[in-house]
């Protein structure tokens, strides 16, 4: 199997390479060779996959809106959204041409308020709902593709962004990488896959009422 993973330095990264063991060819993608925000970086790929974990990420740290910066906001709009949908569309267009499976990072603040990084939240709702709504066409070309979102977990970022303000056991990035090894093989499509500390779980979305 010959697998790509963004964010291939980071914590998570390196867990999801870890996991997938020896026999598969991975490529681990990060700044600054590799901007996930760049469509010309991803237009540079040149073979063939069978696996993308697109878990290029960044928190802006930011609370307060009125606080925000540019560049804070383009950052992370870039890292953590342009990186997906740039990354799906690649592998759509070019890079699995035999079909295959795809994994985004996204998170539990794509799923619930987060109130501590509303862009970052944002920006994970973002990805969960794109995950949701390409399924079905991707599907189509052979492709599978599946939102994970952990809760906190022991990566540098967290530890250093977030020190002395949470108060929640934090998640070994193997635990998260074993839960991403759990989605790319599944036989489902479009879902998005919660993880908590001993707990990997598919979210149930509730249904929107209908006209009265």
């Amino acid at each position: 199997m010959r697998a790509l993973i963004t964010g291939g330095q980071g914590g998570l990264g390196r867990a999801f390479a870890a996991a997938l063991g020896g026999e598969t060819d991975v490529s681990l993608l990060d700044l600054p060779e590799f901007d996930v925000a760049d469509p010309a970086a991803w237009r540079s790929l040149d073979r063939p996959y069978d696996a993308a974990f697109l878990n290029a990420g960044v928190i802006t740290g930011e609370g307060e809106m009125a606080a925000l910066t540019d560049e804070q906001y383009r950052r992370a709009a870039g890292a953590n959204l342009d990186g997906v949908v740039f990354g799906v569309r690649e592998c759509a267009a070019r890079l699995m041409p035999n079909g295959g499976s795809i994994v985004a990072t996204a998170s539990l603040a794509g799923l619930t308020a987060t109130p501590m990084d509303p862009i970052y939240a944002a920006t994970k709702h973002a990805v969960v709902g794109f995950v949701r709504s390409c399924a079905p066409r991707l599907a189509e070309r052979g492709i599978r593709i599946n939102a994970l979102c952990p809760g906190f977990t022991d990566t540098p970022i967290v530890v250093e962004e977030l020190r002395g303000v949470l108060d929640v056991p934090l998640i070994e990035p193997a635990f998260v990488a074993e839960a991403a090894l759990q989605a790319l093989h599944s036989d489902a499509s479009g879902e998005a896959w919660i993880v908590q500390p001993n707990r990997i779980v598919r979210f149930r979305f509730p249904n929107i009422p209908g006209p009265r």
